[in-house]
């Protein structure tokens, strides 16, 4: 896998009420996340390459680095859930210090994206690559 560039979002899983994910062990405390490519039927609910975006079908447990574009700090996470639903999301775009990635494509849960920034930021541009 080459390292790709990408919105990263957070999102809930495990905990009140949210279900454990694709994986069926995801929880929003675990350095984990959701991955547009965890299986077909995974596929078929994201669809990256209707944005033109082509990723490698990787499932449960496989290890992503994610590093923010902002400041350059990373954090490694596993697959737990299947997502971001980037189809929906085509040509969005996060910024940071005038570095810019588009489309959702990495949803971290939130103890990883609360390490690299705050979850009031919502989305940055980001690196995807192995560890």
């Amino acid at each position: 896998m080459s390292a790709f560039y990408c919105e990263v979002t957070w999102f809930r899983c495990g905990e009140g009420g949210y279900g454990g994910g694709a994986c069926g062990n995801c929880h929003s405390d675990r350095f984990q996340h959701a991955w547009p490519n965890a299986s077909y039927n995974c596929w078929l609910i994201t669809r990256p390459d209707i944005c033109g975006r082509s990723v490698s079908r990787r499932g449960c447990g496989f290890a992503h680095k994610t590093t923010s574009r902002c400041h350059g700090r990373s954090v490694t996470t596993r697959i737990a859930d299947c997502g971001p639903r980037t189809r929906s999301f085509c040509g969005e775009r996060a910024c940071c210090n005038g570095r810019c990635a588009r489309d959702r494509m990495m949803d971290l849960t939130r103890a990883p994206f609360s390490r690299l920034h705050s979850l009031s930021i919502g989305k940055f541009p980001g690196r995807i690559s192995l560890p």
